[in-house]
């Protein structure tokens, strides 16, 4: 991986280890596993993130429930078939372990990469602008990652005029939005949703927003 595909998708994540890590998968004999880290808001809410990790990392710092931890990787996404149907699923992959003392920011991430959707632009009940956008950051192997993304007021506003296709950058944090979905037979059943909220654009150009509405949306 060269240094432009690692530097299109970082993150850094501090929380707590919240479930016993159970195995996803191997590549080149090395094991992969999954969990979930709760990660708290400067709000009193938290955002419940699925972690992959590997067998080599768990046992040289002997992760266990309820250890705080802080790590270093990228969000990235994978399809998996559910109920006959592909998911486009998303998870932060754990690069390396890093001492709590140095994630001075709990939950910060950068994308780079290009608008794959058309944006779509809405107002709340509130009267809240918001714009959701799928960003396509690129990865090795020619394979890319499809990360969801939400705006908020002017940076609402200037992404929902942008063709597919816009390259940008975006910083902000990941979290998780618990909603609720109507199934085929009529039932309605909980889902828990991850997107990146954005709380700034670059686009190499003169945009570059932060704004107090999405800061106080955020905590």
């Amino acid at each position: 991986m060269n240094y432009e595909q690692m530097s299109n998708n970082i993150l850094t994540l501090t929380g707590t280890i919240l479930e016993t890590p159970e195995f996803s998968h191997e590549v080149f004999g090395e094991g992969f596993y999954e969990t979930k880290i709760e990660v708290a808001r400067l709000s009193e809410q938290v955002d419940v993130l699925p972690i992959t990790i590997s067998e080599r990392l768990i046992i040289e710092h002997d992760i266990t429930v309820g250890d705080k931890i802080s790590v270093k990787g990228q969000f990235r996404s994978y399809n998996k078939m559910i109920d006959d149907r592909s998911r486009l699923m998303l998870t932060v992959f754990v690069r390396e372990m890093v001492p709590n003392e140095e994630c001075t920011n709990s939950n910060e991430i950068e994308l780079s990469g290009y608008i794959c959707k058309d944006p779509i632009y809405r107002t709340t009940p509130f009267k809240r602008e918001i714009c959701d956008m799928l960003l396509a950051a690129n990865r090795a192997y020619n394979k890319s990652d499809y990360i969801p993304c939400i705006t908020w007021g002017r940076n609402a506003r200037y992404i929902k005029n942008m063709p597919v296709g816009s390259k940008i950058t975006v910083h902000g944090r990941i979290q998780s939005r618990t909603y609720q979905k109507t199934n085929q037979d009529g039932e309605i059943s909980s889902r828990t949703a991850y997107e990146v909220s954005v709380s700034k654009i670059s686009t190499g150009v003169e945009h570059n927003f932060i704004t107090d509405e999405q800061e106080s949306i955020i905590g």
